[in-house]
């Protein structure tokens, strides 16, 4: 009987064993706190930037505060295969396309502080109070327009007023049009638009100066030689009263052609005169600046346009951070180089991290490291781990070991009782002897 209380008890002890909640052994965490690569911002840089490594199995979390640039636009254009898409409809195609890759997590949250550096990894703390370690930062964060405060332009922001005549300006082709900034600016909207308009009225606020004027003249941007003279031929008019407010009298996402190609907005400008100007659409000249400060915090320069330097590689002058979209420095603002810089920065990115592990491999003693051990194997291994799965194989196998010992258990005292019985059939055994008494 001791015998069959001691396998019941190791019994229980190993079926407790199978209750236990593995984790990954680095440092004790959970596997989705450490990361090789954590991108900030789930735009069409950061989607981008995402893919690329995911591609090549790169365990990639994507954090996003979902605000975008182009968040308020009705839709996409020029950008191949998806001209005419709503933003938020390519945006959900894309994560939904991502995460089919094991090695990708995606999560809304937005960034408040990153730490750390590439030789000690990089802390990432998010405002919901959650904290993850990488191996490499991407910023995506991109930029935000510094709208003017004269009412109904913010409001209407992406629809019928904008900034990009390649993103929204065909739509608006052959309509009233207005050019809204400063005097300084407006012949460099006229060469982005006079091939799509011809009826421009350029509304300066004030801005037609004789200090603006001489401003310009002191430093004349490229193709500016002789810049009023210019505005003057391609027929611009200039309004330098100030606007009190922007009013919609037609919506162009309600009116517009059969096949979706022009929309037809309808604005009234009211001046505080109290006098008005009906326009069709507008481009606006108005600065940017960065909608987040986490490069700054770094300590990443910025260039004269508010934008985060970077190398050709998309990398900072922070090893180990990479700006891509809007939010760097290259001067080129729209999807498609969006997209090409993110996946630049993937293969950059990829590329260093696996010579960094060759590094590695040469330096390591001839054990490999926990860490090692998980890199090699890779995150599939950890989620077997954590399956319900193995867990159901833990209890089969504790079950199985549990049975093994009561069987041992029950062929013991099935022994002991047949020596029992024999020495009670033939009389007690001599100890030492090997002989039976006589």
């Amino acid at each position: 009987m001791m015998v069959f209380a001691l396998a019941w008890q190791l019994a229980c002890l190993f079926a407790s064993f199978s209750t236990l909640t593995f984790t990954h052994p680095i440092s004790g965490q959970a596997w989705t706190d450490a990361w090789d690569v954590v991108v900030i911002g789930g735009g069409p840089a950061g989607l981008s930037a995402t893919s690329g490594l995911a591609r090549v199995r790169r365990n990639v979390l994507m954090l996003d505060s979902g605000e975008y640039r182009n968040g308020q636009t009705r839709h996409m254009h020029d950008v191949i295969g998806n001209d005419g898409t709503v933003p938020a409809a390519f945006r959900a195609l894309a994560r939904q396309q991502i995460l089919r890759y094991p090695t990708v997590q995606m999560a809304n949250a937005t960034v408040t502080n990153i730490t750390g550096n590439a030789s000690t990894k990089f802390t990432i703390q998010t405002s919901d109070g959650n904290v993850f370690t990488a191996s490499k930062v991407v910023i995506a964060t991109g930029i935000k327009d510094v709208m003017p405060s004269t009412p109904g332009i913010a409001e209407n922001w992406g629809k019928g007023i904008y900034w990009c005549p390649w993103c929204d300006g065909y739509e608006h082709r052959d309509q009233p049009y207005g050019i809204i900034g400063s005097y300084a600016d407006v012949l460099d909207s006229v060469f982005e638009v006079h091939t799509l308009e011809s009826d421009i009225i350029a509304f300066v606020n004030g801005t037609q100066t004789a200090e603006t004027i001489a401003k310009v003249n002191s430093n004349p941007p490229a193709g500016y030689g002789d810049w009023e003279k210019k505005l003057q031929k391609y027929g611009i008019k200039i309004e330098n009263r100030t606007m009190a407010s922007v009013t919609r009298l037609q919506d162009g996402s309600v009116v517009q052609s059969a096949d979706g190609m022009t929309e037809y907005d309808k604005f009234l400008v009211t001046f505080t005169d109290g006098s008005t100007i009906e326009r069709g659409a507008f481009i606006a000249n108005f600065p940017s600046v960065q909608r987040s400060g986490l490069g700054a915090s770094l300590g990443i320069p910025y260039n004269a346009k508010q934008h985060l330097k970077t190398d050709g590689q998309m990398e900072s002058v922070v090893p180990g951070v990479f700006v891509v979209g809007d939010a760097n420095a290259d001067n080129s603002t729209n999807v498609p180089h969006a997209m090409w810089s993110g996946k630049r920065a993937a293969v950059q990115i990829h590329n260093a991290l696996e010579q960094e592990r060759s590094d590695d491999l040469i330096k390591k003693r001839s054990r490999l490291s926990e860490e090692e051990v998980d890199r090699i194997m890779g995150r599939d291994l950890l989620d077997i781990y954590s399956s319900e799965h193995t867990r159901i194989i833990e209890h089969i196998i504790v079950v199985t070991f549990a049975h093994a010992i009561l069987e041992a258990a029950v062929l013991i005292m099935s022994f002991q009782r047949m020596d029992e019985l024999e020495a009670a059939h033939n009389g007690p055994r001599v100890r030492g002897a090997g002989i039976r008494p006589v």
